[in-house]
């Protein structure tokens, strides 16, 4: 069988507006950006403490901003 990956694209999850956060990518059109949501995982959070302190995230959300940061590099 071949090997199958799931792949999820962050491309609907995270946005650019000029107009917010002076055009950094946020997620969904919110004001936190993927580097806010980087910088407290390389601070020690977890996602489940990332969620905990902005509800309005998601574990998919949180794999978005890793997703697109790999894809910077």
């Amino acid at each position: 069988m071949a090997n199958m990956q799931t792949t999820m694209n962050y491309h609907n999850t995270i946005t650019i507006d000029l107009g917010k956060r002076g055009g950094k990518p946020c997620i969904r059109g919110l004001r936190i950006s993927v580097s806010d949501v980087l910088g407290y995982l390389a601070s020690g959070m977890s996602a489940d403490e990332i969620i905990e302190d902005f509800p309005e995230l998601d574990k998919e959300d949180i794999q978005a901003c890793l997703r697109f940061a790999a894809d910077r590099h």
